[in-house]
């Protein structure tokens, strides 16, 4: 498995143990990641941290520089405000652990020149779906259906 996504998956287990969402996210430049972070929502009372927004919050100010020539990770497919941070910084590659339990706006990123990686990494469901299952009214209000 990447060590980048596997680092995600790590930042979303984490953010399970935390009582939050298991969706966990990193931000690599050159080889090195510079940001990671996970749901927090939950634990935080929070409306817009999403395992993306977390990351992208911890890896500090950078340089529209930097955001060129970075990956963003995630264990799941971004949402339409994940996605959104994706465009709005230029992040040009967008690798995802998994986009059966959610897909977010993908051919709108795509058609916009990001490049997307889908790996379709069976932890990463299987974290979704039991995830999902027992907790749907969390999960409906994470996607804004609630």
């Amino acid at each position: 498995m990447d060590t980048y996504l596997a680092a995600a998956i790590e930042e979303a287990r984490e953010g399970e143990r935390a009582g939050g969402i298991p969706i966990g996210s990193v931000l690599v430049i050159d080889d090195r990641i510079v940001g990671r972070g996970h749901n927090q929502r939950i634990q935080k009372g929070s409306s817009v941290l999403h395992a993306e927004m977390d990351c992208l919050e911890n890896a500090g100010r950078l340089q529209a520089s930097d955001y060129r020539k970075a990956v963003l990770y995630s264990t799941l497919s971004p949402c339409d405000m994940c996605s959104g941070a994706i465009l709005l910084y230029g992040i040009p590659r967008v690798v995802v652990g998994e986009n059966k339990t959610f897909c977010g706006p993908e051919e709108l990123l795509r058609s916009r020149g990001v490049e997307l990686e889908i790996v379709d990494d069976p932890s990463c469901r299987r974290m979704m779906r039991d995830f999902i299952a027992a907790n749907p009214a969390l999960w409906n209000e994470d996607i804004g259906e609630g």
